[in-house]
Parts: structure tokens; C-alpha cells; sequence
């Protein structure tokens, strides 16, 4: 049984969409960032950097291992459940990283910006708001033009499309709106239907 530390945020619920998608039994450690229970020493022996999502498996390749950092949480959960949201094939783990590590490192760093500073932050600093609107429209319409033709970021769903699906469904529908992105709202309806990211977006108690 592994044990999986989450927070309702984008990065939390890439965590928890990759656990549900696995199958994996796993048990839920909610770690409460607005009372700073990420900095509880015994949390920072598993994520180093005080970060959610984080995984214990005791049962990890040569001996127990821990992982911070959605998007290696992402990748080793799909490959040690084998179903295919991280490819075997190298020419198909191009495609998925390609998408896997823009999802991580680029949108959704980009979109947490947005959050804070239009949406989250007391102070009122229109430049700010003004750069990370212009740069999360921007980044919509490179997932849009990409979507137009192709069902998926890597044509089949894949880790890759869940690393960019919380951050689309928190500020993409609820903040922007997505009418002018009709490829991304298709892909982000036929995820939202699936049964796993329901169960991860369900309760947390």
C-alpha cells in the first residue's frame, strides 16, 4: 500500500488523477498548506522541498521509495501500474515527455503566476495581472492550435495530458472561459468524463 500526500491544488490533483488512473492501492494523507503542514519534519523526510504531491511506496524497485515532484510521480505510478499513460516505446515517449515536461515546467508554472497575482493576491498590480493573462491566453492557444489535430497532446492520453489538465480546469474554464478554445474544451470534457479523474476530484476526507 502507498501512501500519497495531497492538497487540493493543480499539482495535488495531478497526483491523485495519476494514482486513481493506476489502480494502485494507495492510502490519502491530506497535508493542509494554508496551516503549513507541509514544513512538519516528518513530511520533509518525503519531500525535501516541502512540496505536495509526495509518495511513499514501500514496495519500490531494490526497497522503499519516496518521490516528490508531480510530474516523477506522474511517470513512476504509470510505470509501475503499466497501463500505458507513460509509453514503453521510445518513439512514443518522445511525444509524451515533449507535453509531459512543458505541462510541468512551463503551464503550469506560468499558470500558478496567474493565480496568485489575478485571481488569489490582496495587492492590486495590473502589470502583473496584465503579463500573466496575456501569457496564460497565449498558452491556451498553443494547446489549442496542438489540439486541433490531435485527440490527446500525445494522440492516445497519457500522463502528459494529465499534467496540464488541472491548471485548464481551475483557470482555463473557471477564470478565462474556454469559448474561444473549442479544442481545448473538447479535450478537457472527454478527460473530465473520465471515471478516474472524478473519483480524484471527489472527496479527500
Amino acid at each position: 500500500m502507498m501512501d500519497f500526500y495531497f492538497f487540493t491544488t493543480d499539482n495535488g490533483y495531478k497526483g491523485r488523477m495519476a494514482m486513481e488512473e493506476s489502480g494502485l492501492p494507495y492510502k490519502l494523507h491530506l497535508v493542509n498548506l494554508r496551516a503549513k503542514e507541509q514544513f512538519n519534519p516528518e513530511f520533509m523526510k518525503i519531500s525535501p522541498g516541502h512540496k505536495i504531491p509526495a509518495l511513499h511506496d514501500p514496495e519500490g524497485p531494490g526497497g522503499p521509495v519516496t518521490i516528490a515532484e508531480s510530474g516523477a510521480i506522474l511517470k513512476y505510478v504509470s510505470q509501475k501500474s503499466q497501463n500505458g499513460l507513460y509509453p514503453s516505446l521510445p518513439a512514443q515517449r518522445v511525444k509524451v515527455d515533449q507535453w509531459l515536461f512543458y505541462g510541468s515546467a512551463t503551464y503550469t508554472t506560468l499558470a500558478q503566476q496567474f493565480g496568485h497575482w489575478v485571481i488569489r493576491s490582496p495587492d492590486d498590480n495590473p502589470g502583473a495581472k496584465k503579463f500573466y493573462t496575456d501569457n496564460y491566453i497565449d498558452m491556451l492557444g498553443i494547446l489549442d492550435r496542438h489540439l486541433a489535430d490531435h485527440e490527446y497532446f500525445a494522440d492516445q492520453y497519457s500522463v502528459a495530458d494529465i499534467s496540464m489538465f488541472p491548471d485548464t480546469h481551475l483557470h482555463g474554464v473557471n477564470d478565462i472561459g474556454l469559448k474561444d478554445f473549442k479544442n481545448v474544451q473538447r479535450w478537457h470534457d472527454a478527460i473530465w468524463a473520465r471515471p478516474a479523474t472524478q473519483r480524484a476530484w471527489g472527496p479527500h476526507e
